[in-house]
């Protein structure tokens, strides 16, 4: 039977055996050799077969039968470039019907000139596929010349329909077998981040897993400055040298709006010249469409340049719902990205924010730690300093406010260095005690410590005193004399009152700090200062500033480190505190120690101003040794004032018995709570008192779940 006289009725058994065979698998493959069958009872031909068209503008000849030299094509791979528009008409729906291939095609297009030499003269081509994009094409091929005609396409309409609905449900199957892959190399993600806090140290392995999801030949993680400026490479993944090894970079102004986005689909780069990149976007809702030129530093010309890369994908990484870098996909292979890739790229970009939060969580515990160990190592150290002074010295740091600890540690920081320090403060608030606790804990601890009150001393005796004098320098100079900055050599020079210094001193004592050196009175040797200066002034500094009574370049290098000492009225917890030590100390040094504090003292010292502060409490309590011949002190006792203060602290309820402690963790529990009471809940002295040590003391305090102050 000649083509030509088929009737509709012969086609029905050829297109039934079709759909049958369609209708049996979803992979075109499997029923091919029946499709081929159905074709040829249709339209007779030496060898068929169907081209499907790839995402990137590829074709795959999937299928081919009837001639050796056909199957030699199957599952080869060639791009769109490599058919004449003869051969694949770039309209979307195309019937080609070829008579002559010699004739018609073009052997410069790699295709063409294969379908020349493998002898075939007619091509019969029809489109595949209604919607977008198109799925590809059913190819029928003959030896001989003008074989085919229309009507044969036409004919082939509804196999190549069939055809069409088999090769769409093959890609739909195979699509949800890749999406099912990718997930699953999606949750093997999450084990390769557990692997370490820092997400540099798995990165290679997270790439490879994520080659698996979104292939790539380059990948990057990147984060950029608050003010997104700078972009850093904080790891990457398919391009030589350490990711240490590459600095920081400008963000071009043209790019840093799109960090913001979710997702930025690059589908091809254009290099201009010199540093210069175009950018073409995709415009499927991940990034505005269009393109961009942007200026480029060389790390990221030579990704482009150099190893080739051509399209991108990045996702933004978001912490806090703030965009703080980006996980970037490079491919070498243009338009390889599309929405798909792009939904899975933001899945990896939450997993790896999760994993820079665990980083920055596990960093911010590192440092809160290290910073309490600091803590822990000052607070040891100053009260270590503070029993050293009080065995040495009168001058005695005693408190155990929060506002007289936080001086003393204030105090403890800067007493390594060699910084000047100014102390301020209201009269006898016990500014030399903080210079003596400064120069104890200092490099220069075992120099002299030399005080000079300048409020004490006339201006130029002051100078005398200060800078030392040459004989003859002025009347009743009948000597040299070495000045209190030659006496502190190697130690610690502390002016008291330095807010009294005259213009003229000043003037001489700001090159001190300047130069670091001096000359005598009548002298004219320059001599080194090899002094640290703490100075105290009770003077606000600044208000004489405006007023023209203190030099403002002099206060600056005075006050390099400021520590404001507190009233004793803002830290009535230390007032029975030191009024007890007062009390201890006094009583020795008279002869007569008296027996105690009564409560109703007690309650007046602490309800009491003290506008003189710790020096005025001293000498009450002096006073009150003296009075009371070793007896209890009383009202009587005090100084009038003080004796007159109302009662505004109740008188304390004696304690209740603490009963007995019925097991042994009942009675370690009370014998701590005891010696951090004593110790007024300073760590390291209670652990002295119980014979531990801190650290055995700590872990004991959280085994009894016991709260303290740090």
């Amino acid at each position: 039977m000649e083509t030509a006289d088929l009737q509709p009725e012969d086609l029905q058994p050829a297109l039934s055996a079709t759909a049958r065979a369609i209708a049996e698998s979803l992979d075109i493959r499997d029923v091919w050799q029946r499709v081929a069958e159905a074709c040829r009872a249709v339209v007779p031909s030496d060898a068929m077969g169907v081209s499907q068209l790839l995402r990137d503008d590829q074709v795959r000849i999937l299928v081919a039968a009837g001639h050796p030299a056909a199957e030699g094509l199957l599952e080869r791979v060639l791009p769109r470039e490599a058919f004449s528009p003869r051969l694949w008409p770039r309209g979307e729906r195309f019937l080609v019907v070829i008579s002559d291939a010699t004739k018609e095609l073009d052997p410069a297009f790699a295709m063409d000139r294969e379908l020349i030499e493998l002898g075939f003269r007619s091509i019969l081509r029809l489109p595949l596929g209604h919607g977008d994009p198109l799925l590809g094409s059913l190819i029928l091929v003959a030896r001989t010349p003008g074989r085919f005609e229309p009507s044969h396409g036409q004919r082939l309409t509804v196999v190549a329909e069939l055809v069409a609905v088999a090769l769409s449900h093959q890609q739909l199957a195979n699509t949800r077998r890749e999406q099912r892959q990718r997930r699953d190399a999606l949750e093997r993600l999450v084990p390769a981040l557990t692997d370490s806090l820092d997400v540099r140290d798995v990165f290679e392995k997270v790439a490879s897993v994520a080659q698996e999801v979104v292939p790539h030949d380059y990948l990057s993680l990147s984060l950029v400055s608050p003010d997104r400026k700078r972009v850093r490479i904080h790891a990457r993944h398919g391009v030589e040298s350490d990711v240490r090894d590459v600095p920081e970079g400008p963000v071009p102004d043209e790019i840093q709006a799109l960090f913001d986005l979710d997702c930025i689909v690059t589908v091809d780069t254009t290099l201009l010249g010199g540093r210069r990149l175009r950018l073409h976007f995709a415009d499927e809702g991940t990034a505005a469409g269009g393109s961009l030129d942007i200026s480029v530093d060389d790390f990221f010309l030579r990704l482009y340049a150099e190893y080739g890369m051509r399209c991108a994908l990045r996702a933004a990484v978001r912490l806090n719902g703030v965009a703080v870098g980006g996980l970037e996909f490079n491919s070498r292979q243009p338009g390889r990205y599309g929405p798909e890739d792009a939904a899975f790229a933001v899945r990896i970009a939450e997993h790896i924010a999760l994993a820079l939060a665990h980083q920055q969580l596990a960093e911010e515990g590192r440092r809160v730690t290290a910073a309490q160990d600091r803590a822990d190592q000052l607070q040891e150290r100053v009260y270590v300093l503070a029993q050293e002074l009080e065995a040495r010295t009168p001058h005695r740091a005693l408190g155990r406010s929060r506002q007289w600890r936080d001086v003393l540690a204030q105090a403890g920081k800067v007493a390594p260095t060699d910084t000047t320090v100014l102390i301020t403060g209201e009269s006898g608030t016990g500014k030399e005690v903080v210079a003596r606790f400064v120069h104890r804990a200092s490099a220069r601890k075992d120099g002299p410590f030399v005080a000079l009150n300048c409020a004490a001393l006339p201006e130029q005796l002051l100078e005398s005193e200060l800078f030392g004098h040459e004989k003859g320098a002025f009347t009743g100079a009948l000597a040299a004399r070495p000045g209190k900055i030659e006496q502190a050599a190697g130690g610690v020079l502390f002016l008291d009152e330095v807010g009294e210094m005259s213009p003229a001193v000043q003037a001489k004592f700001l090159r001190v700090l300047q130069e670091r050196e001096y000359q005598r009175l009548g002298g004219s040797r320059t001599l080194k200062a090899d002094v640290r200066v703490l100075a105290a002034t009770n003077r606000n500094l600044k208000a004489a500033i405006g007023q023209g009574g203190f030099r403002e370049d002099l206060y600056y290098r005075l006050a390099v480190f400021d520590v404001p000492l507190p009233a004793l009225r803002e830290r009535p917890e230390d007032i029975e505190l030191l009024a007890e030590s007062f009390l201890e100390e006094i009583g020795r040094s008279v002869g007569r120690p008296a027996a105690g504090l009564s409560e109703e003292v007690r309650d007046k010292l602490v309800a009491y101003p003290w506008p003189g502060n710790v020096r005025e409490l001293r000498n009450a309590i002096e006073r009150a040794v003296i009075l009371c011949e070793g007896g209890l002190v009383t009202s009587e006792h005090l100084p009038i004032g003080i004796a007159a203060t109302p009662r505004t602290v109740p008188s304390k309820p004696a304690p209740p018995a603490s009963p007995v402690p019925s097991t042994l963790d009942a009675a370690e529990r009370e014998m701590i709570v005891q010696a951090l009471t004593r110790a007024g809940n300073n760590k390291s002295k209670a652990a002295r008192i119980l014979g531990l040590t801190r650290a055995q003391l700590r872990s004991r305090i959280e085994k009894h779940g016991l709260a303290t102050e740090d």
